[in-house]
C-alpha cells in the first residue's frame, strides 16, 4: 500500500520534471521524511536514457534539500528554541544546555552538519539542533549543500548505471550506505585528531 502510494506520488512528481524533483527533495529534507532514493535513482536512469539533464537534476535536488533544511532550521530557531527556553526544564533541558549546544555548533557545526547530511535517518534531523543552537546560516547552507550534494550525486549515479534493476539497487544501496557511514566515521575521527592536536 505504502509502496504503491509512493510510486503514484513519484509518477506525479516526474510529470512536473525538475520542479517535481525540487519539491520532493524539499519535502524529504524537511520535517516530512521521504526516501530520496525513490526520486533520484529513477532520475539517474532517465539521464542514462537522455531524457533528463544531470546538471539540472543536481541543481533541483540540492536546492530542494537546502530549502527543506532551512524549514527545519527556522522552525527550531523560532518555535523550538522559544518552547525549550520556556518549558525545557520539564524535559531536563535547561537554558545552560542550550548555551552549551550553541557553543558546540559555533565550533563544530560545520562537521556535524556535513556528516549528518550523509547519514540516513539523521539527514533531516541535523537541521533541528543547528537551528536551536543558532548556527551561522552561511556555514549551515554551505555544509548542507556539500553533504546533500554528495548524497544526491551517489543516488543519481546509481540510477544512471543500474536504474532499471530494482534488485541491484537495493543491494548496492545497502553497500553504499555502509561505505558512507564508514566514511563519516573516518572524517569525524580525523577531525577529532585535528582538534586535539590544535588544542
Amino acid at each position: 500500500m505504502i509502496h504503491e502510494l509512493a510510486q503514484i506520488l513519484v509518477d506525479l512528481i516526474f510529470d512536473w520534471g525538475y520542479l517535481g524533483i525540487f519539491i520532493m527533495m524539499a519535502i524529504e529534507s524537511s520535517f516530512i521524511p521521504f526516501p530520496s532514493e525513490i526520486v533520484l535513482v529513477p532520475a539517474g536512469y532517465l539521464v542514462s536514457k537522455g531524457e533528463m539533464s544531470l546538471v539540472y537534476i543536481m541543481g533541483s535536488a540540492i536546492s530542494g534539500s537546502l530549502v527543506g533544511a532551512f524549514v527545519n532550521y527556522y522552525l527550531a530557531l523560532t518555535l523550538g528554541r522559544k518552547f525549550l527556553l520556556k518549558y525545557g526544564k520539564y524535559f531536563f533541558i535547561s537554558p545552560q544546555t542550550l548555551a552549551k549546544m550553541e557553543a558546540y555548533f559555533k565550533s563544530h557545526g560545520h562537521i556535524s552538519t556535513f556528516s549528518g547530511r550523509l547519514v540516513p535517518g539523521v539527514r533531516q534531523l541535523i537541521s533541528i539542533p543547528a537551528g536551536l543552537a543558532r548556527m551561522n546560516k552561511t556555514e549551515f547552507a554551505v555544509f548542507t549543500t556539500l553533504g546533500a550534494g554528495i548524497w544526491a550525486l551517489i543516488l543519481v549515479v546509481l540510477g544512471y548505471f543500474i536504474g532499471a534493476n530494482e534488485t541491484l539497487i537495493h543491494q548496492y544501496l545497502k553497500e553504499i550506505t555502509i561505505i558512507i557511514f564508514l566514511f563519516v566515521l573516518i572524517v569525524i575521527w580525523i577531525y577529532y585528531l585535528y582538534q586535539k592536536r590544535k588544542a
